[in-house]
């Protein structure tokens, strides 16, 4: 018991260990803020079925890479953005999107099996795209995400009204001149960066906790169209780089912790969020 618990917790030469991560650390808080931004958007088009598609060939193209000894990050965007463009194109009904992310996503989780069974080099690089490595982000890497997340972020910024008004009222939004294809397609190829930033840090399987679970969390004790986005980018950082600084301690891969921390904040929003409506529901009873 005191081995598992020391599998899972450990913090000895904890400072030594936290000086050589701290390119990790830079991106997930980079990634927590970003991804909680953009889940937003991702929870009122109701997307969250293509984050897996994307992350599925994201994968593949980051496995491609390795495979060839190019650059993992370019490789894993890539995969990413032609996985959006084909969703984004091809999808824009939600009946149309589901079925093409059902075809994707396992041709893609092939694809990148296929690449790490070919790959000869060591068995930790295969795993870390899956479920994420602590010491996946080396200062080549680290350039490549914050160059992305700062794509992500300027152009959700330009972009951030119409794509708002897109998002929650798509039919009035296009009566009234919003290009709705248009921003469909951009908010796929932006989700699409997003997640190749992710899968370097949490692997292709559990991209979800970063990039749906905060705003899902924040959606649950708010409606506010300013407080979701802050709340949602909070619950992002806390959940990446607390991840990371608990999984320094340990010697298992980062996403369970990542996805522990997230699934827990999304528990709290969730009680507090229902004990708001039980009172409200009780004050408009007795008034």
């Amino acid at each position: 018991m005191d081995d598992l618990w020391g599998q899972i917790f450990s913090f000895e030469d904890y400072g030594r260990l936290l000086a050589l991560v701290q390119n990790s650390v830079i991106a997930a808080a980079i990634l927590g803020i970003v991804g909680g931004l953009i889940g937003v958007f991702v929870m009122q088009r109701d997307m969250a079925f293509a984050v897996h598609g994307i992350s599925e060939l994201s994968f593949a193209g980051a496995a491609g890479a390795l495979l060839l000894g190019v650059n993992v990050v370019a490789g894993s965007v890539v995969g990413s953005l032609a996985a959006a463009a084909i969703i984004g194109l091809l999808g824009a009904r939600a009946r149309d999107r589901n079925s093409i992310v059902g075809v994707l996503m396992p041709f893609g989780l092939g694809l990148g099996i296929l690449f790490l069974a070919l790959y000869p080099g060591r068995s930790g690089n295969k795993f870390g795209l899956l479920t994420g490595q602590i010491i996946a982000v080396d200062f080549d890497q680290l350039g490549w995400l914050i160059g992305l997340a700062v794509v992500v972020l300027a152009v959700l910024l330009v972009v951030w009204r119409p794509l708002a008004f897109d998002s929650v009222d798509p039919e009035v939004a296009q009566a009234r001149g919003v290009p709705g294809r248009v921003l469909s397609l951009l908010f796929m190829l932006l989700l699409g960066l997003t997640v190749a930033v992710s899968v370097q840090i949490i692997g292709a399987l559990l991209v979800l906790a970063l990039l749906v679970t905060p705003a899902a969390a924040a959606l649950k004790v708010s409606s506010s169209p300013l407080v979701v986005p802050l709340l949602s980018m909070a619950f992002g950082f806390v959940s990446a780089v607390g991840g990371i600084l608990l999984a320094i301690g340990g010697s298992l891969p980062i996403s369970p912790y990542i996805t522990t921390i997230s699934f827990l904040i999304y528990l709290v929003c969730l009680a507090v969020g229902r004990a708001r409506r039980v009172r409200v529901v009780s004050r408009e009873v007795t008034t």
